[in-house]
C-alpha cells in the first residue's frame, strides 16, 4: 500500500512535480505536527520545514509538502535548502504570493531561507524575516531552482528597513525562474537605500511577478544590479508590476533599478509598469543605460502615468 495519499499524488502530478524510483515525500503541518513523526502521511505530520528537509535525499525528487494554517512555521535559525532537484510545495490556495498560508517565519540576521541547492521547485509559499537589524528573506545561490506564488517577505521590521544591506531576495546563482511572486512587503517602511531585488548575476526570468516597497526616501530602489564588473546576461522581466508603497502619494522613489554593476549587462522589461515614484514619476534606472523596454531605452517606456478626465 502506498505511505501517500491518492489524492497528494494526483496533485503533485498537477503541479509538476517530478518522481523517481527512490522519492520520498514528507507532510509538514506545523498546527498539528510533531517532528518526533514520520512525517509520511497526513495522520503523521511533522512540525517543522527545517526537519522535513533533513529527512530528505538530494538527486532523488524528494518532496516536502506544507499544510496551510493559521500558525506559521516559526525559527530561530536559518533554514538551509541545500539539496539538489528536492522540492517545496505549499498545500493552499494558489493565488499569487502576498499572504500564502503556508509560511515560515524567522527572526534571524541572515537570511531567514537560503537555498543552494539546485533544480528545486517552490510553490504557494511565504517567507518572512522579522530580524530587528540588518537581515535577508531568501538568498538563492543555486541555480535551475523554479519558483511560483511564492512571497519572498523581507526587511519586516523597521531596523531591517534601515540598514542598507537587508533585501526580501537575493539571486547569486544564474537561471533561475520566478513566476506570479511577490518580492517585498509594503508593511513597514524603508527609511535606507537597500532594495527589495538584489541580482548579482544575469539569466534570470521573472514573469507576472510584482515587485514592491515601502519607502518615501527618494534615493531608495525596488532593484538593484549588485557592485561588479564580470557582466551579467539577459534578465527579463515580462508583465511585472513594480510598485512603491507611500502614504497620500508623499515623496517616493526616484527610480526602480539601482544600476550598481559596471560590466555588461541587459534587462529586458516586456509590458512592464512603474508606479510610486517621487511626485508620482519614477525613472526605470538611475543609469538607464542597457535596460530596454519596447519604446526603446530606460529614459521612457511603460511607467504609470495618472489618468485625467
Amino acid at each position: 500500500m502506498s505511505l501517500y495519499p491518492k489524492h497528494l499524488e494526483e496533485y503533485a502530478a498537477l503541479a509538476g512535480i517530478p518522481r523517481g524510483p527512490k522519492s520520498q515525500w514528507f507532510i509538514v503541518d506545523p498546527v498539528n505536527g510533531d517532528d518526533d513523526n514520520s512525517g509520511a502521511s497526513f495522520k503523521a505530520p511533522l512540525a517543522t520545514w527545517a526537519e522535513a528537509k533533513d529527512r530528505t535525499t538530494g538527486d532523488q525528487h524528494d518532496a516536502v509538502f506544507v499544510v496551510a494554517g493559521d500558525t506559521s512555521d516559526s525559527n530561530a535559525a536559518t533554514i538551509a535548502w541545500d539539496k539538489d532537484h528536492t522540492h517545496l510545495i505549499g498545500l493552499s490556495a494558489p493565488f499569487p504570493g502576498i499572504g500564502q498560508r503556508c509560511r515560515t517565519a524567522s527572526t534571524v540576521a541572515a537570511p531567514a531561507l537560503t537555498i543552494s541547492g539546485k533544480g528545486g521547485i517552490f510553490k504557494n509559499l511565504q517567507i518572512q524575516n522579522s530580524y530587528a537589524g540588518a537581515s535577508g528573506g531568501v538568498l538563492v545561490s543555486g541555480a535551475y531552482n523554479y519558483f511560483e506564488n511564492v512571497y519572498f517577505n523581507g526587511m519586516n521590521h523597521a531596523t531591517a528597513g534601515a540598514a542598507a544591506t537587508s533585501y526580501c531576495l537575493s539571486v547569486t546563482a544564474a537561471e533561475n525562474y520566478f513566476k506570479r511572486c511577490t518580492i517585498g512587503s509594503v508593511q513597514t517602511v524603508r527609511a535606507s537605500t537597500n532594495a527589495a531585488l538584489v541580482l548579482s548575476t544575469g539569466a534570470q526570468g521573472f514573469e507576472d511577478c510584482l515587485i514592491q516597497g515601502y519607502s518615501e526616501t527618494a534615493g531608495n530602489f525596488l532593484v538593484r544590479l549588485a557592485t561588479g564588473t564580470a557582466g551579467m546576461s539577459l534578465l527579463r522581466f515580462k508583465h511585472c508590476t513594480f510598485y512603491n508603497q507611500t502614504v497620500n502619494w508623499a515623496t517616493g522613489m526616484t527610480a526602480v533599478f539601482n544600476v550598481a554593476q559596471t560590466g555588461s549587462h541587459y534587462v529586458l522589461l516586456d509590458d512592464c509598469i512603474a508606479i510610486g515614484g517621487a511626485g508620482g514619476g519614477m525613472t526605470w534606472g538611475d543609469v538607464a543605460t542597457h535596460i530596454y523596454t519596447r519604446t526603446g531605452d530606460g529614459a521612457g517606456g511603460d511607467l504609470a502615468v495618472a489618468v485625467t478626465h
